[in-house]
């Protein structure tokens, strides 16, 4: 009686489950993958010999809905990063390099020195900031702002390209415009990068599931929703990998799924239909001493390099021209960024070290304006039936942040149908 049951194991429906465990309701956790997760997940690659994530998922200090999760779950200390915002960037091309350091404070003071903003920018350039961050809903950033020069090559498109997962031109001004309200627009104490460590699944997964066990959540790994049953006002039940499972007048259901999966349970659901790939390389290396977490590449394969203790990552957002090349040549052109990168000697530049190359080919809706005006609310016609996940219309584009706010919103909207 009185239970939440929350189909989708991703961040969204832990971040829902933890909320409503936390709040006293009973929970059923439902993923039917053989791990939790979702896209932010970790696993034991056999070819490395490490565990390594399937992605590099990066979160921003400011992000108020990931702090409040791991809080929540004991895992305030999971995130590693520097204590004030700094980017490191280099044009491989040119082998220039530059350290963006932003002010703490709201006043960007920092973009009247020419030592700390991007090279060749002028202090009127940042005024592009402001027109992507206040653009409406039927506007590209291509319609409003600037997409040539040294501040959109060196700054706007890397961080757009990799907030939006896509080509950022002709993406969605206003979900561009979210992530610099939230970040950017509030000063550098809301924009220290994070990364988690030493695992997404250490970090985002593990303790979350763990916090469940400790609240009485019924778990249940491995086992797929297949088909809704519903009436006209109401989710009555589901078949749970041939099991019918029935919900009771005071049930109620969360659906935390991708939304391929969400429009086979629902056909008359209107959802995202088109997706952008991501491409990821790990490479089996110990960075030399003092290399960056992160850095930035301009003009070359990788679009970030990160040094992690037992390896260096990269990533590539936006990725569909290159996500069916051959892995082995993809990393051999990443290769040879990181080495310019990490200012590796020839001799071991020219010695490629064990590799492997993640293809995740659905990683986000694409950041469209059609396709974010075919993200669903949070309620539903079903008077019992939720949605969460970050392809629903959280206001951002699909980030760790807007997956983890889309299962707190529904949760909390969950709560006063859920009498304790």
């Amino acid at each position: 009686m009185n239970t939440a049951y929350v189909v989708g194991g991703g961040l969204a429906g832990l971040a829902a489950a933890v909320e409503l465990a936390q709040k006293g309701r009973k929970v059923v956790l439902i993923e039917g993958a053989p791990q939790a997760g979702g896209r932010c997940r970790s696993y034991f690659d056999a070819t490395l010999g490490l565990t390594i994530d399937n992605g590099n998922h990066l979160v921003l200090s400011g992000n108020t809905s990931v702090q409040s999760y791991l809080k929540t779950i004991g895992a305030t200390n999971a995130l590693a990063g520097p204590d004030r915002a700094v980017f490191e960037f280099m044009d491989v091309r040119s082998e220039l390099r530059w350290t963006l350091r932003p002010n703490d404070s709201i006043l960007a003071w920092w973009i009247l020195d020419a030592t700390r903003r991007v090279p060749g920018t002028q202090p009127q350039d940042y005024l592009d900031l402001a027109k992507i961050m206040f653009a409406d809903g039927d506007k590209t950033i291509a319609d409003v702002a600037k997409t040539s020069g040294p501040l959109w090559d060196r700054l706007l498109h890397p961080f757009l390209l990799a907030v939006l997962n896509t080509e950022p031109k002709y993406a969605s001004a206003a979900l561009g415009g979210a992530v610099i309200k939230e970040s950017l627009a509030k000063g550098g104490l809301a924009y220290r990068p994070r990364i988690a460590h030493p695992t997404l699944a250490a970090a985002f997964v593990d303790p979350a599931l763990a916090y469940l066990k400790t609240k009485g959540t019924d778990i249940r790994i491995g086992q797929r929703v297949r088909a809704l049953t519903v009436d006209d006002w109401r989710v009555t039940g589901f078949d749970l990998g041939g099991t019918p499972v029935t919900l009771d007048k005071t049930d109620l259901l969360i659906l935390a799924v991708p939304p391929w999966a969400a429009t086979e349970l629902l056909p008359d659901l209107v959802a995202p239909t088109e997706f952008r790939s991501i491409v990821n390389a790990h490479f089996k290396i110990v960075p030399p001493g003092g290399s960056p977490l992160m850095t930035g590449v301009i003009g070359g394969s990788a679009e970030w390099v990160f040094a992690f203790e037992d390896r260096v990552s990269i990533t590539v957002s936006g990725a569909d021209a290159i996500v069916d090349e051959d892995r082995e040549i993809l990393a051999k052109r990443f290769w040879a960024d990181v080495a310019k990168v990490l200012r590796l000697p020839n001799d071991l530049a020219a010695d490629m070290p064990p590799w492997q190359v993640v293809k995740e080919r659905r990683a986000t809706f694409a950041a469209m304006l059609e396709q974010a005006h075919r993200r669903p609310q949070t309620l539903t016609a079903k008077a019992n039936l939720l949605l969460a996940g970050d392809w629903t219309d959280t206001g951002l584009p699909s980030t760790i942040e807007g997956a983890i706010r889309s299962g707190q919103k529904a949760a909390a909207l969950a709560l006063p149908k859920l009498p304790v």
